[in-house]
């Protein structure tokens, strides 16, 4: 039966019901916990925790968990995409959305959780009961692994499977599934060679290991730490290589030689800021590694603007995603171009001259001759092992804080953080407590960037480009991101 009803009664009829839906989205809001309350949020929390204590049982590995969290997170996005009207997942194939009065945030909540769990047990596998003793905590069975498509608890544990399913064999080796390690997880099959040893250089302009101490004092040289990253297939870029930089300057370029001076000048007149910038953006035991502490970063984005669940899961799957592709893209160009870290090449353009420098934990800076010269780093750590061009500290924070910057739809950041100048590098030797202020996220990835070319890791073009990879892959990322939230692919 159709009703004919006046213009203006047409009208009041339509105002009422457009409140009423106003009113329905804001009552929805209002119920859900928000910021660090959000289940999305706490998931987080604890997927940090993990990657944290990864960082203690297998030492870093900053590519191997930023794959991790970013399968992390995509799981859980393509869990929460089956309960939003117009998002589509990413691997999650098969599985119908669930109608609109499913599409509760009860529902999401356990869909979420489970997707959560699943990838958390499968790649911190070593945590496992610390991700059952909070499903238990949030009062949802660990042990339940229903695979029912038209219930949240199915679609969180398929949402899971379909991630682990569609990542196995995409050249992580986490599985040691690649041909030539036999059977031993993240084992190079690329058979990456360094052109000099520990001992001997014989190329001065390519990567070459150094030696540390480990926790007994003995001395080892790290192996680079997988070489073959540039394989493993991105979620969002079409190739490793598609943002690919131009070639580091030469070793006969007044360029190399500016920019190994202003390392060497940098580190001579570390402040106090500068000195706990550096140890900040580096980290110590428990880092986080750089997808991490993005994350991190994240968390206080939805603190500050008190995200709903909805607004977390999307900032993080997006977020992390960039983080994890932008590692992908940045040791591409470090295994293309295999270059030479600052150490080894003040060492080339200042062995036999007097320099000012840093001595070493606890010593301070001293007159001392140019092949002594090393990083502001602890024995433990002297610089990372694998090859120079392009910065990741720089290429990941460019991304993700491009990330965002695009999502939130503005620059400002304005966190700070505080902490003892030289807690982590020289304990018996400590400055000030300082106060670092990150106002912008554009302001936070150049602080990132800079750090590393104070610390004597990076000369300034290998921040720059990678400040500018980062960005690059951000901004293609994002295009997949809203055809994916939007709904406009397959």
């Amino acid at each position: 039966m159709r009703f004919n009803f006046p213009k203006g009664i047409l009208y009041i009829i339509m105002v009422l019901t457009t409140v009423t839906n106003i009113s329905k989205a804001q009552e929805y809001r209002i119920k859900q916990h928000r910021g660090n309350e959000n289940i999305a949020y706490k998931w987080a929390e604890l997927s940090l925790e993990a990657t944290a204590r990864d960082t203690d049982n297998f030492k870093p590995r900053p590519t191997i968990t930023s794959r991790y969290l970013a399968l992390v997170f995509t799981a859980v996005f393509d869990a929460w995409s089956r309960y939003d009207t117009k998002a589509v997942p990413v691997y999650l194939d098969s599985v119908q959305r669930r109608p609109v009065t499913e599409q509760t945030l009860d529902n999401k909540k356990v869909a979420i959780s489970y997707a959560a769990f699943r990838t958390l047990s499968e790649y911190y596998y070593s945590d496992t009961v610390l991700f059952r003793s909070f499903m238990k905590e949030i009062g949802l069975d660990p042990n339940d692994r229903r695979q029912d498509p038209s219930t949240p608890v199915g679609i969180g544990n398929l949402a899971a499977q379909a991630v682990i399913d569609a990542r196995r064999g995409d050249g992580a080796n986490q599985y040691g599934e690649e041909t030539g390690p036999n059977g031993q997880p993240y084992f190079d099959y690329t058979g990456y060679k360094p052109a000099n040893s520990a001992d001997q250089s014989n190329d001065v302009e390519r990567w070459q290991p150094k030696y540390f101490l480990d926790l007994n004092g003995d001395k080892f040289a790290p192996g680079c730490l997988t070489p073959y990253w540039y394989l493993v297939k991105p979620i969002s870029l079409e190739s490793a290589d598609q943002f690919r930089p131009g070639p580091p300057p030469s070793l006969d370029s007044p360029q190399l030689l500016r920019e190994v001076r202003e390392v060497v000048s940098l580190q001579a007149d570390l402040t106090d800021e500068n000195k706990a910038l550096v140890e900040f953006m580096r980290d110590g035991p428990q880092s986080v590694q750089q997808a991490g502490h993005w994350l991190n970063f994240s968390q206080q984005v939805s603190k500050r603007d008190q995200h709903t669940l909805d607004e977390d899961v999307k900032m993080y799957f997006y977020v992390q995603m960039v983080a994890m592709d932008a590692f992908i893209a940045c040791w591409d160009s470090k295994m293309y171009y295999d270059f030479a870290r600052p150490i080894a090449l003040v060492h080339k353009y200042f062995g036999g001259k007097l320099i000012k420098a840093w001595a070493g934990p606890n010593k301070g800076m001293v007159m001392m001759d140019g092949s002594k010269w090393r990083p502001y780093s602890p024995e433990t750590f002297l610089c990372p092992p694998f090859p120079s061009y392009v910065s990741g500290h720089s290429s990941i924070s460019g991304g993700c804080a491009e990330a965002l910057k695009l999502w939130t739809g503005s620059d400002d950041f304005g966190v700070s953080v505080e902490l003892v100048a030289g807690a982590m590098t020289e304990p018996k030797h400590l400055g000030d407590t300082v106060c670092l202020d990150f106002p912008t996220f554009t302001k936070t990835a150049e602080m990132a960037g800079i750090s590393r070319v104070m610390g004597g890791y990076h000369i300034q073009s290998e921040n720059i480009e990678g400040l500018t990879l980062g960005r690059k892959v951000a901004r293609h990322a994002w295009k997949f991101y809203i055809d994916h939230l939007e709904g406009k692919v397959d």
